[in-house]
């Protein structure tokens, strides 16, 4: 399984390393922090990197924004609760609407339903969540000019796609 994923910088995971004490009270918590644009199924690298191109093409470089924390209590797909750092990015649900015309979007987590997130973990309780969920974080901006395919078989890069600034 492949997806688009972008990198987060170093500040996003100063916060998430803050709020990393609190996380006990969920089942599994999250080390490798990213933010998914798309998913894009299976299929060689070769063609997936074909088809990113074409997608992207004149899509420029987008800002992004950390402006708090929330949780779904009920995910489409996995464990509930889910506590996230929520991302605000005009840019990026463009870039999402633009590879969901290349890629189909995956029901309830894509497309219209698609919530620019990155996880810090799952699972647990719904009250620890909503506490959590309270928490004011400072804000982190930051400007997104590339993006990563990443093979989640081997849990790495696949490739780089350079936004034009």
């Amino acid at each position: 399984m492949y997806s688009l994923n972008v990198p987060v910088p170093g500040a996003v995971e100063r916060i998430a390393s803050d709020l990393h004490p609190d996380l006990v009270a969920f089942d599994s918590v999250r080390e490798r922090h990213t933010l998914v644009c798309k998913r894009l199924g299976d299929g060689s690298v070769a063609r997936l990197q074909t088809q990113v191109r074409t997608a992207l093409a004149d899509t420029p470089a987008f800002e992004a924004r950390v402006a708090g924390v929330d949780y779904f209590e009920r995910p489409a797909r996995g464990d509930g609760p889910v506590f996230y750092l929520a991302v605000e990015s005009p840019g990026l649900r463009d870039c999402h609407r633009r590879l969901c015309s290349t890629f189909d979007p995956v029901d309830d987590i894509e497309g219209d339903d698609y919530v620019p997130h990155v996880t810090l973990a799952r699972g647990g309780s719904v009250d620890a969540a909503r506490r959590l969920a309270e928490r004011e974080v400072d804000p982190v901006t930051w400007t997104v000019s590339r993006l990563v395919l990443w093979d989640a078989t081997y849990e790495e890069p696949a490739a780089e796609f350079r936004l034009p600034a």
